[in-house]
């Protein structure tokens, strides 16, 4: 069996063993390690969940994500409905700032504007949302403005620092360039999910505003 095909094959065994996924109507394409997902869901969390479960499959470098969200009729909500669902979410989530976020929906798909400090308030606010019924897509617009006064001078050795304490890395691996507070991470980790738990890693120094990540999974 080729690379591709084992590749595949352990992405299928993958989405098949995680609960909140049917993947019943998920096709599976492998190539040099870069996974493209076709088909169909009936919500978009279970997009955002299969897309997850495949980042999990070791020897996965990038996912070309193309799966459509098929709202079955029960589901369907107006998209008024779905503005003043993801509102009254917001109201009772204490990561979110009150009165920072405006949604914006068009056919089921969600816009979120606004400005937060922390990287975690703005993921927060998908979070709540990609759950609702009738979504069928989330686009994140929503910027981090710091507020108060953060020294930024030392931002790429805290973070270094941040993923020296981590068993997951290897520090000689990753390197960390920063200005003002817009990072940037290069070098190679092993897995997709060391990649992401480096991007974490980056978003929560104080003064982050932007992160770049351009570490390579080998």
């Amino acid at each position: 069996m080729s690379h591709d095909s084992h590749l595949q094959q352990a992405v299928l065994e993958e989405l098949n063993w995680e609960p909140s996924v049917t993947a019943a109507h998920i096709g599976v394409m492998a190539n040099a390690g870069v996974i493209t997902l076709t088909g169909h869901v009936v919500s978009f969390a279970q997009k955002h969940a299969a897309e997850t479960a495949v980042r999990r499959v070791k020897g996965v470098k990038a996912v070309a994500e193309e799966i459509e969200v098929r709202l079955p009729y029960e589901t369907k909500r107006s998209d008024e409905e779905i503005a003043g669902a993801a509102l009254g979410r917001f109201g009772w989530d204490v990561s979110i700032p009150r009165d920072t976020i405006k949604v914006t929906v068009d056919g089921g798909w969600v816009t979120l504007t606004g400005e937060v400090e922390w990287y975690y308030q703005k993921d927060a606010a998908s979070m709540d949302v990609r759950s609702l019924f009738g979504v069928t897509g989330v686009t994140n617009s929503i910027t981090i403005t710091i507020k108060s006064t953060v020294n930024t001078s030392n931002i790429s050795d805290d973070i270094m620092h941040a993923l020296g304490r981590s068993w997951f890395f290897d520090p000689k691996t990753i390197s960390v360039s920063a200005q003002g507070g817009r990072v940037r991470l290069t070098g190679t980790v092993r897995s997709w999910h060391d990649r992401q738990l480096a991007s974490a890693a980056a978003w929560a120094a104080p003064g982050a505003t932007a992160v770049e990540n351009d570490i390579a999974v080998v």
